[in-house]
């Protein structure tokens, strides 16, 4: 997925228009749906279409730094070879053979980023209202091999010294969406890659979702906590201060 998809599929995710997003951005409305075409050119070069990667990302739940990084690795100048430079200035030409996508490949990706975004919304909802039991599961369910998703569960913690729990989360195995509530407050939305780490803390409750929970270590309160679910599960889990 390029950085201009990313940023579409962030925007839509969060209920936000095209021209919205402008509005609270003042970034021309012209200039976001060339960003979200992947093109940068008429941003005014590296810093400036930085500079307005950092004023879109918290609109659209997102980390700036996610941003940024995808720019220097797709767009940013400063990180291109000199040769490629070369042959983009026609100083030397490598010979390619042209490719074209199939418009109905291009139409298939489009319904399905927007199918997942649709219940990624849908389960993140359900995740601000609804608390439910534990489910346990019967030798039966267990003995299935494929993962399934996980009904919210909630789990009584005793704090901290400080009086709170803190929680961290780390993509050490691959990458997840999550969305970490503390107190009936989002305090992030958003992508998680491989590598990333985000701690948070809280007097009375931490709720999460995961969309990838096996490839997620979490550590409560400095004591790291077995795997919530299987690659790929999706896990919705509440943490109670006793």
């Amino acid at each position: 997925m390029s950085l201009g998809q990313f940023i579409k599929g962030a925007r839509e995710s969060a209920g936000l228009s095209v021209d919205q997003l402008a509005a609270v951005t003042s970034i021309r409305t012209g200039l976001i749906i060339e960003m979200e075409k992947n093109n940068f050119i008429n941003c005014g070069g590296d810093t400036y279409a930085r500079g307005h990667l950092r004023n879109i990302a918290p609109k659209i739940f997102l980390d700036p730094q996610i941003l940024i990084d995808m720019y220097n690795e797709e767009h940013s100048t400063e990180s291109r070879k000199i040769h490629d430079m070369l042959v983009e200035n026609n100083v030397t030409r490598i010979p390619t053979e042209r490719k074209t996508i199939s418009w109905k490949s291009l139409a298939i990706a489009s319904v399905a980023i927007l199918a997942a975004i649709a219940i990624g919304q849908i389960i993140i909802a359900n995740s601000n209202t609804t608390v439910a039991p534990v489910v346990k599961q019967s030798p039966t369910a267990s003995a299935v091999a494929s993962p399934s998703p996980t009904a919210v569960a909630t789990e009584t913690v005793s704090p901290n010294p400080t009086g709170e729990m803190a929680l961290t989360i780390s993509a050490t195995r691959g990458n997840s969406n999550i969305d970490v509530v503390v107190d009936g407050e989002h305090l992030y939305k958003g992508p998680m890659f491989q590598g990333d780490s985000k701690s948070f803390n809280a007097p009375t409750s931490i709720s999460i979702y995961l969309s990838n929970a096996g490839d997620l270590d979490l550590t409560l309160n400095g004591e790291k906590l077995a795997p919530l679910g299987a690659r790929n599960q999706e896990i919705r889990k509440t943490f109670r201060s006793k």
